[in-house]
């Protein structure tokens, strides 16, 4: 912990919240200024605030595959230009070889400088539409290495000493096809990291540089206590536990990556075994495995704010040699691994810690399986290209206390995704959204039940439009815990459908490049989340509001909970091997 000076607690919660106050007007920011659908309605972005040394002091409450490796990234990023950053300068970055997610995930650095001295950085993390490369959107499942995937962007200054160096902009905006969204949101992020320097810059000015310092070592001191309080009331031991990465269809089986989990007295080791890097699009960088590393560790700690690199002071990490699945080399193919492996990381660390402390355990939440989308569209006379992250979005895991989210997922994401207004989209792209809705029996059965996924089935209008399917999910469901069953039947699956009008034409369960004209469809059902519990100790009432509600089926309810309802009266009878 940091040795200082004692702070006033009203200090200590006014400074508090004018952090708290500064990344949530960061984030209004590119909701209300971005200008892809990914930004203004999916808002697959987030925004950080770091001290001069580089360590994390608020995280919003955003992405966990973005928020997780911003530590080491915004290290890299200080370390390579080391002295050479000044007032003014805007860094851009998304290399995972230095410690970036994938390359679709685009960070801007701003340091903010108070009285000549760097003080602060304001962050902010998005995934932009497409990074060039040989398919839209950036997801290649065809790519054998890095470089098949799109522009790696190691940091570089986009604005330096306040001035805009127009040139390496118009590098970057050449080089993916949709120029006019791309530019958007990166106004849009720069008016972000623009909004957390001058409210930076308003808090010292108020309490000046050494009490606002104080109040934030005190907030991250406040996080490492909790955390080191939770590992000295966890059983001392060491904890292994597997999950198991699905099989693509490319030939590679099925892949299990190993979490190793020591905790004695106030800290934890973790230390994770995978498979050597494969020639596909699933290998997890560095950056991008500490977040999964992170995420797990979340789910299993539940603990409350203040949310700061303070949390990680007693964990350490080791993910293995270089070359493997969740530490790869390059040059590796990777732009799937925010999705998988990373989700498949968290269950083997959420699932190791929860030996340790069962009582903790709750469902895992579905992984994604989503589409993207591009084509040409004649209003416009523009080339478009999306992510659509309404379809990738299923339901979250039970816990010991309450139903799994309906429609909040995926894990990666951890409810931060909004789906938007199906309106929104048609009126953004040629398209036409045939289906939108949740997915009954979906959800896996518990006494606590899965939230429910969804479904998403889409048609191009008047041209031709490539669809390129990501994830997993489609083989396995997400596991329930503590007696819930993780055998559903086959609609418990994801699954991507194509169509012929309305008629099922192929099924797929495998990641691939689609060509739909239109009077085709295609659609992605997602799994759902993992239930909490026996299902047969659901109280009746429950089933019943259940199915009412189109949660599940009748015969889902009597085959497993139990419950035999009648739907003209809306009540509820034990059959079978129910349990009262």
């Amino acid at each position: 912990m940091t040795h200082q000076r004692k702070v006033d607690p009203i200090t200590l919660a006014v400074v508090r919240g004018a952090l708290e106050t500064t990344q949530r007007e960061m984030t209004l920011t590119l909701e209300k200024t971005a200008r892809s659908s990914v930004f203004n309605v999916a808002h697959d972005y987030s925004n950080a605030l770091f001290n001069h040394r580089a360590e994390m002091i608020l995280q919003g409450q955003d992405i966990p595959i973005h928020l997780g490796g911003l530590m080491p990234a915004m290290k890299a990023v200080a370390n390579y230009f080391g002295d050479d950053i000044h007032e003014g300068d805007v860094i851009y970055h998304n290399d995972p070889v230095m410690m970036g997610s994938h390359i679709l995930d685009c960070c801007m650095y701003k340091p903010v400088f108070y009285q000549g001295k760097l003080v602060f950085w304001s962050v902010c993390k998005g995934h932009v539409t497409d990074i060039g490369g040989p398919v839209p959107a950036g997801y290649n499942p065809d790519a054998k290495e890095i470089y098949a995937e799109g522009l790696r962007i190691p940091p570089v200054k986009l604005w330096e000493k306040g001035k805009p160096r127009q040139d390496v902009i118009n590098f970057l905006l050449s080089n993916v096809r949709s120029r006019r969204d791309w530019e958007g949101d990166l106004r849009a992020q720069y008016g972000a990291v623009q909004i957390g320097e001058r409210n930076l810059i308003a808090l010292l000015d108020k309490y000046g540089v050494d009490e606002v310092q104080a109040c934030i070592d005190e907030l991250m001191d406040m996080a490492e206590r909790t955390m080191r309080k939770l590992f000295a009331s966890t059983r001392d031991g060491t904890y292994e536990a597997s999950a198991v990465l699905e099989d693509a269809g490319h030939g590679l089986g099925e892949l299990t990556i190993k979490a190793t989990v020591t905790i004695e007295g106030e800290n934890c080791h973790v230390r994770i075994d995978s498979p050597p890097q494969v020639p596909y699009f699933i290998n997890s960088y560095e950056g991008n495995s500490y977040s999964g590393v992170y995420l797990g560790l979340m789910m299993f700690a539940k603990v409350a704010p203040p949310y700061n690199e303070g949390l990680y002071r007693c964990v350490t990490v080791d993910l293995g040699p270089k070359g493997t699945l969740c530490n790869a080399a390059e040059p590796a193919p990777h732009v799937n691994c925010t999705t998988t492996p990373m989700e498949t990381l968290t269950d083997a660390v959420r699932l190791a810690l929860e030996q340790a402390a069962p009582e903790r355990a709750v469902g895992s939440w579905c992984h994604a399986s989503g589409l993207n989308i591009a084509g040409y569209d004649k209003r416009t006379d523009e080339s478009y290209v999306t992510m659509i992250l309404a379809s990738l979005i299923g339901g979250a895991g039970a816990t010991a206390h309450m139903d799994g989210w309906n429609s909040v997922g995926p894990q990666c994401c951890f409810g931060a995704l909004s789906s938007g207004d199906i309106e929104i989209m048609e009126y953004s792209y040629p398209i036409q959204i045939h289906r939108y809705g949740l997915v009954r029996d979906s959800g896996g059965a518990g006494y606590y039940r899965g939230g429910c996924a969804t479904v998403w089935e889409v048609e191009p209008l008047e041209h031709e439009m490539t669809a390129i399917s990501f994830g997993e999910g489609r083989l396995y469901p997400a596991l329930g815990a503590n007696g819930a069953t993780s055998a559903c039947p086959d609609l418990k699956l994801g699954r991507v459908e194509r169509k012929e009008g309305s008629e099922i034409s192929e099924v797929m369960r495998k990641n691939a490049i689609m060509t739909v004209q239109p009077g085709q469809r295609v659609a992605t059902t997602n799994p759902g989340g993992g239930g909490w519990g026996n299902p047969l100790e659901r109280e009746v009432w429950r089933v019943v509001h259940d199915v009412r509600n189109g949660y599940i089926s009748t015969e889902a309810a009597e085959r497993e909970y139990g419950v035999k309802v009648d739907t003209h009266s809306w009540t509820g009878t034990a059959c079978g091997n129910r349990l009262s």
